[in-house]
Order: C-alpha cells, then structure tokens, then sequence
C-alpha cells in the first residue's frame, strides 16, 4: 500500500520510476501449442507489455490534475499503483492522508452484501471508524438516491446504482486525496452533474484530485494541471489547457 510517512509537508502523491510490466498470455489450443513446440519454437507462448516506463511526478496538496492520454498510455494503471491496487514492478509511490479512489465500478463492493452492509465495509476499508459511518450513513444513502434499494443485496444493483453508492462512500469519508478513473461516465447525467458539482467542491476546499476522463472539456473545468502519458511514458506536464490542446493534436488522424 502507498506509504506517507517520509512524504514532504507540501506532497499529496510522489511517484518515483515507477515501472509496471504485465504478461500477456497467448492463447493457443493443444494443437496449436504442440506444432509450435515441434517446429523448435522456443519461448512460453507469452510476452511482456511495459505498461509504464520509469514514470516520476510529484502532485502537490490541493492541486487538481487531469491524467490524460490515448487508450493504452497507462492511465489506469497509474491511478491503480497511487491507490495501493496494483504494486510496482520498480520503483516506489508515496501517499500523505486519506485516500479515497474510484477506480473501478464497485470494486471493493461484495456482492452478497446489501446496499447498507457495503457502506460499513467500505467506509472501514476507506478509513472511517463504525461510529463515523453511523453519523454519516443517513447522509450517503441520501446523496447516493439509491432510497429503498438500500437493504438489497447488491448483486442486484445496475452499473449505475454501483457508481452513485460507491461514489457517495467515497466523498462522505472526506479524503484529502481523492483518484477518479472514468467513473463519471456511468449513470443517469442527473447524478453526473451532481457528482461534477461535488468534485468541484473538493477542489474548491482545497482536496488534492487526480482524474483520468475523457471528457477534455470536463478536466479543462475543473483541474489546474494536466499529465499527458503516451505509451507507458510522461511526454508533458503543465497547465491543463496547453496539455488538452497538445492532446488533441496528437489525436488528430496523420
């Protein structure tokens, strides 16, 4: 898990030559794997995939920054090492204060659990005492409008019913860092203008926000600073606007 204790006072997340490999399988039947063990074909049938390559960035306490970058840049693979889901291969990550991440729909969420047994399991595992959840639990289930589903187990739940209890969780832990990864593009666009408002509130009290979406527009409103990762790397680092343009230049067909 990220670790605070040597953080500097002003550093809400520092990464340092972060690097993460995944293998990637190949599959093949029986036959298929014999005929290419037969014709001398050395090897496990598998590759590796550098999915970040010596990544090194420190985000200051209450900065908003926007993670941007084409499918595949390592995006979500950051934000998973940041969040103590994903260690590192190398290198190491740091974090000061509470980290709240929606990283993905309902994760952390057991699904045999109803609605208000997972508010508990998650706000424990987000850092909150029995008696913190108690005060706020009327509060979460409230935002989340989830309403009389809350007694239902949540296996029965749709995607979008997911996101509103899991973000509502989230916020009510009052986390001094909070990661997002694409999370606001699931459910009603009530709900996501109710979440957008909310996260504008975090930046505004000063909450450190780090945020993968595509929604250039969305991040150009609401972060200060953009990342650009192109195949596992950083190839920019500056003020969210100039990195959305950059973006959107690279984006554009040859």
């Amino acid at each position: 898990m990220p670790v605070a204790e040597t953080v500097a006072d002003n550093v809400a997340i520092t990464c340092r030559n972060l690097r993460k490999v995944f293998v990637l399988r190949n599959t093949r039947s029986m036959k298929e794997s014999i005929v290419w063990l037969a014709k001398g074909r050395k090897g496990d049938l598998s590759k590796r995939f550098d999915a970040l390559k010596d990544i090194s960035l420190d985000v200051a306490q209450g900065e908003t920054v926007a993670l941007l970058g084409l499918n595949g840049s390592g995006k979500s693979t950051l934000l998973k090492l940041i969040s103590g889901v994903l260690q590192p291969d190398a290198g190491t990550v740091r974090t000061r204060g509470r980290v709240a991440g929606l990283i993905e729909v309902g994760a952390g969420f057991h699904h045999d659990l109803s609605g208000r047994d997972n508010v508990y399991l998650n706000g424990a595992i987000l850092g909150m005492t029995e008696k913190q959840i108690d005060t706020m639990f009327d509060s979460i289930v409230e935002f989340s409008e989830i309403g009389e589903f809350i007694d239902t187990e949540v296996k029965f739940y749709s995607s979008g019913m997911y996101l509103k209890l899991a973000f509502s969780i989230a916020v009510h832990t009052d986390p001094e860092v909070f990661l997002i990864d694409e999370i606001l593009a699931v459910g009603d666009e009530p709900f996501q203008r109710k979440c957008i408002k909310k996260i504008k509130e975090l930046a505004a009290a000063g909450k450190t926000l780090f945020v993968v979406s595509h929604d250039l527009d969305l991040v150009s409103t609401v972060c200060e600073r953009g990342v650009l990762l192109e195949h596992g790397k950083v190839v920019m680092d500056g003020e969210v606007h100039a990195v959305v343009k950059e973006l959107r230049r690279r984006s554009e067909p040859a």
